[in-house]
């Protein structure tokens, strides 16, 4: 059995992502039988596992899920984290289908997670565990490159995507893709660059879409455009971080940022890099001397003056407790369900903008499956075509020289010749599926009248993407 001491918040979040889609597929035509089987978890596997804890054993609870097999392989990260459960696991792997629908990623969702707090482990046990942990995956043949990809997720990063690859690789001894079966791995062991900072650059493209179209901004008594909005940010972790670095460069100002210690707030701006030195110097944010108003209830820093709010901690922040303190008019959701299906609508009915999860933070899994690509095709981008491109540009360059005889500056010269690098290609191909994902949402909101906010719109989308597919089987007619 399965531990069941876990939050009594995360018990209902499986839940809160039927809540949202049994509402969005109302503006749907599919028959209810095809409904029920994009909605139901195909596959939940759940485990534990003994592992040696200094002269005692301790026992290990996991699960992996694997939502939907309408495509393959299935994607999703995988969650270390005490406060992990099999409902949370099976919400955030419903989330990982609806997500690389919305962002046109050929892959079906799905969710791991170890019942853990990594803090509590050495680097050796937290080996053994996730060692462990994929080996137990293997023996149910549910990890592969064409099976199932699991990914960095909450309280795990780079350097568990290593050993993971590494046992698999072992225990399928000349298999030519195994390096596929994971992505979020290191660069030196074929991962990509760009995947380390994607989900927080495509929470940040995501929010500068958003507030570039006028006609949504005046509604909310804003201008379109970045520069200068105050941003508060949730979490200072990979995709928080990220998230506020690029607002930054596009123009905001962050004004909050929250961690579990408390919240420090400064109308004039915070500098986020001093922010993250004092943190790491002193293992808090509070105490910073740039903040003017410090909290050491971190929910107060989300009440804070703001048009922007960014959580990207943990599910469940906003709810209906708190919801009327929120000052923010655009929530962008860079975790898994941060706001209650009660809150985002207590929210929406104040012409508030959420900017969903499942499309907001996508950032991740569009760039893990270029990853996966790269895996496959054993190629890294633009090795193939960088200097041919760079050759080609200064012949062009040379010829439209001679026939004008305007000669360019070095530097002129170098920006104009210079080929693509794969980290340019990865960023490109992020803000391209960013972008395009975010109009399209934004038309099927607007096309249909009765659909009440983005998520909504994105569901709609997702589930018709997914019931295509599904069409195609031959299982539906």
């Amino acid at each position: 059995m399965a531990n069941t001491n876990v939050s009594p918040l995360n018990t209902h979040f499986f839940d809160d992502v039927c809540q949202f889609f049994d509402h969005a597929a109302q503006f749907t035509n599919h028959p209810q039988g095809l409904l029920d089987q994009i909605k139901a978890c195909n596959s939940v596997y759940r485990f534990q596992f003994p592992i040696r804890k200094g002269n005692s054993f301790e026992v290990i609870h996991a699960w992996r899920v694997e939502h939907s097999h309408h495509m393959s392989p299935t994607k999703g990260g995988i969650r270390y984290s005490e406060m992990v459960n099999e409902d949370e696991v099976m919400a955030l792997a419903a989330l990982m289908t609806y997500k690389c629908a919305i962002v046109n990623v050929p892959f079906g969702g799905a969710k791991g997670g170890i019942q853990i707090n990594p803090k509590n482990y050495t680097v050796a046990e937290l080996e053994t565990i996730t060692r462990r942990y994929t080996v137990e995956l293997i023996k149910k043949n549910f990890i592969g490159p064409g099976i199932d990809v699991p990914a960095p997720d909450y309280g795990s990063g780079e350097r568990e995507m290593s050993w993971i690859a590494d046992t698999y690789y072992t225990m399928n001894p000349g298999q030519l893709d195994a390096m596929g079966c994971v992505t979020g791995k290191p660069i030196a062991l074929h991962g990509i660059n760009g995947r380390r900072e994607a989900t927080g650059r495509g929470v940040a493209i995501a929010v500068r879409e958003c507030v570039s179209v006028s006609e949504d901004m005046k509604e909310l008594g804003l201008t379109a455009g970045l520069q200068d909005k105050r941003v508060i940010v949730q979490g200072l972790g990979n995709v928080g971080y990220n998230s506020a670095k690029f607002l930054i460069e596009y123009g905001a100002i962050v004004v909050g940022l929250c961690e579990f210690e408390g919240a420090i707030y400064n109308e004039d701006g915070l500098d986020l890099d001093a922010v993250f030195a004092h943190r790491k110097q002193t293992g808090s944010i509070l105490g910073f001397s740039g903040a003017k108003k410090e909290f050491r209830n971190s929910a107060e820093g989300l009440e804070q003056p703001c048009d922007i709010l960014v959580p990207a901690a943990l599910e469940n922040q906003i709810t209906q407790e708190n919801i009327g303190r929120i000052q923010a008019k655009i929530i962008a959701e860079g975790a898994n369900g941060p706001t209650s299906p009660e809150a985002a609508e207590a929210f929406l009915q104040r012409g508030g903008i959420i900017i969903p999860d499942m499309y907001c933070n996508a950032g991740g899994v569009t760039v893990s499956y270029f990853e996966w690509l790269k895996n496959l095709s054993h190629v890294a981008f633009g090795r193939m075509d960088k200097r041919y491109e760079e050759n080609a540009n200064l012949n062009l360059v040379n010829t439209l020289e001679s026939i004008t005889g305007v000669n360019l500056s070095g530097d002129q010269r170098k920006m104009i010749i210079k080929g693509a690098s794969e980290l340019e290609l990865v960023n490109s191909g992020l803000e391209d599926t960013m972008i395009r994902s975010y109009h399209e949402i934004r038309e099927i909101k607007m096309n249909n009248p009765k659909i009440d906010s983005l998520r909504t719109a994105a569901f709609v989308g997702s589930i018709d993407k997914v019931a295509v597919s599904y069409m195609n089987m031959g299982i539906w007619p």
